[in-house]
């Protein structure tokens, strides 16, 4: 039942037209590691506005195929869609929950998660993280194969992360720190078929 809520608050979120849609930006604004930075942790997490562009150039083109091949798809609402299922996707892998990653997400990623979780438990490791705030999400890449869609979204992001043993006992971080986080997931699904879910199907730090 709870992978089932999931599922259909990703379909509420993903990609439904609004009434409201924002043309694409017609002209405008690799990856380099970056130093993990302690923030002080705000009292609610929530997606702020920093102003910034949220789609590449780059990107441009791709998400006019995709709109001219399915008339529903909004890309503002997508956007919006894919900052839910960025924290509903980490939270269930803080969980270990297996089912409802099996709902967000394509299956070679559910089975790497798996795998995460699986060395975890064995080495009686929990997590006790918390997504801060999402500063800034940016749609880097799209494209359009036949019916396949990608869309690439960069997530700059405040996480508060805390690992304990079996007994407890805080391993590794902190909950009074945020660490800023740099990462690039791609959501992907066949358009004009009759599962509306955008899934995640690859992962990437910037």
């Amino acid at each position: 039942m709870v992978a089932a809520f999931l599922a259909l608050r990703l379909y509420m979120v993903l990609g439904k037209r609004t009434g409201h849609e924002q043309p694409l930006a017609r002209a405008a604004e690799e990856r380099v590691p970056l130093p993990a930075i302690p923030r002080t942790i705000d009292a609610v997490a929530e997606p702020r506005d920093t102003g910034a562009r949220t789609i590449e150039p780059g990107a441009e083109a791709g998400l006019r195929a995709i709109v001219s091949a399915e008339g529903g798809f909004d890309v503002t609402q997508f956007l919006e869609g894919a900052q839910s299922a960025y924290r509903m996707i980490l939270e269930a892998f803080w969980k270990g929950d297996r089912d409802a990653l099996g709902w967000l997400t394509e299956a070679d990623v559910a089975n790497a998660f798996g795998e995460a979780i699986d060395t975890r438990e064995a080495a009686g490791h929990t997590l006790d993280n918390r997504l801060v705030s999402i500063e800034h999400a940016v749609i880097t890449n799209a494209q359009l194969q036949g019916r396949n869609a990608q869309i690439t979204v960069r997530f700059d992001a405040d996480i508060a992360a805390v690992t304990r043993d079996a007994d407890g006992n805080v391993v590794a971080g902190s909950l009074t720190d945020a660490v800023e986080t740099h990462d690039v997931w791609t959501f992907a699904r066949t358009l004009k078929s009759d599962d509306p879910n955008w899934k995640l199907s690859d992962t990437d730090e910037a």
